[in-house]
C-alpha cells in the first residue's frame, strides 16, 4: 500500500509560500508558508499534519488493541501536541504528547493502560517518529 501527497513552493523561505495536496483530495492546494510554520499565518504546516496523523494513527491502533482484546470502544478522542525545537542544529521534532480519552464498556483501568501503551508503541506513525520522545496520558471516561 502506498499513499502520496505533494507540495509546491514558490519563492524564498521567509517570503515564499506553497501548497500541499493529498492523494485523497482532502487537502487540495492547501496553503502553507513560513508564517504558518513559525508564526500565526493562515494555512497549515508540516508539523501540524504530523500531529494530526499521529492522533489519527494512535486512535486507530488503540481501537485495534481493544478489539483484539474483545472490547469495542464507544469513542476514542486523541490530541497530539508536537514540539518543534528551534535551537541547536536546525528545527527538530523532539516530543509528541498524546492525550486520549476513551469510552470503553467493560474495561478496567489497568487493562486500558496496557492496551493504550501497546498502541502508542505499535502505531506506524509512532514507529516512524521514534527519534522523538513520545508520551501518553490515557483516560477512561
Amino acid at each position: 500500500m502506498e499513499r502520496s501527497a505533494s507540495a509546491v513552493w514558490h519563492g524564498s523561505l521567509k517570503e515564499g509560500k506553497g501548497t500541499i495536496s493529498t492523494q485523497s483530495g482532502t487537502l487540495k492546494e492547501t496553503q502553507y508558508s513560513f508564517a504558518t510554520r513559525f508564526a500565526d499565518g493562515v494555512g497549515t504546516n508540516p508539523e501540524e499534519l504530523i500531529a494530526a496523523a499521529h492522533a489519527g494513527c494512535f486512535s486507530m491502533a488503540l481501537s485495534a488493541q481493544l478489539t483484539e482484546a474483545g472490547l469495542v470502544p464507544d469513542s476514542i478522542e486523541t490530541t497530539a501536541v508536537l514540539t518543534l525545537d528551534l535551537h541547536g542544529e536546525g528545527p527538530t521534532i523532539t516530543k509528541i504528547h498524546l492525550t486520549t480519552k476513551a469510552k470503553v464498556p467493560g474495561v478496567d483501568k489497568a487493562k486500558f493502560d496496557e492496551l493504550a501503551n501497546k498502541a502508542k508503541v505499535g502505531c506506524p506513525v509512532s514507529k516512524v517518529l521514534k527519534a522523538a520522545e513520545i508520551t501518553l496520558d490515557a483516560t477512561l471516561v
